[in-house]
């Protein structure tokens, strides 16, 4: 990881927000392999921004 993805990491409970799910969502997607890539840190488990971005790009989708 860069420095500068080193400032715009954010911790579950802020990507659960982003999401507008719970926290054990996202912990839960991070134990099934499923939702954003994420980094460990030691015992810190950070999301890269751009990893959330890119998430949320895979799930756009147009019509019904």
């Amino acid at each position: 990881m860069s420095d500068s993805d080193a400032g715009r990491c954010l911790t579950t409970d802020e990507v659960a927000a982003r999401l507008r799910l719970s926290p054990r969502t996202v912990r839960s997607w991070r134990s099934e392999g499923i939702g954003p890539r994420y980094v460990k840190l030691g015992r810190a488990v950070r999301y890269r921004r751009s990893s959330v971005d890119a998430y949320l790009e895979r799930l756009e989708r147009d019509g019904t």
